[in-house]
């Protein structure tokens, strides 16, 4: 697995300074384009909510991106996170490889 040095950027960030700032789009005009609550939008703008598949299909339409391009974006950010954050996952015992091939 390639190791991440620097804290990925949330997606939300990128909407507010590669979209809004440029596009001169406030974040209640994109809120009612996407069809969704201001409350919604802020969140992920501020970094507190996370883009789901259906919001990744609204921007990747809005933006003329795709919904992976935003997914993946979450992904990388969550998976970051989860691996920085808590270090119980390094107690998870691995099962030998023989035993995992012998089943394939």
């Amino acid at each position: 697995m390639k190791k991440m040095l620097r804290k990925p950027t949330h997606p939300g960030k990128i909407i507010k300074e590669d979209y809004l700032g440029p596009l001169s789009i406030t974040i209640t005009e994109l809120s009612s384009s996407l069809g969704v609550s201001r409350k919604t939008l802020s969140k992920i703008i501020n970094e507190r909510g996370a883009i789901t598949p259906d919001m990744a299909l609204r921007l990747s339409r809005a933006f003329d991106t795709t919904p992976m391009f935003w997914l993946t974006l979450q992904k990388n950010y969550d998976l970051w996170n989860a691996e920085h954050e808590s270090k119980e996952w390094l107690n998870v015992k691995p099962f030998p490889q023989q035993l995992l091939h012998a089943n394939g």
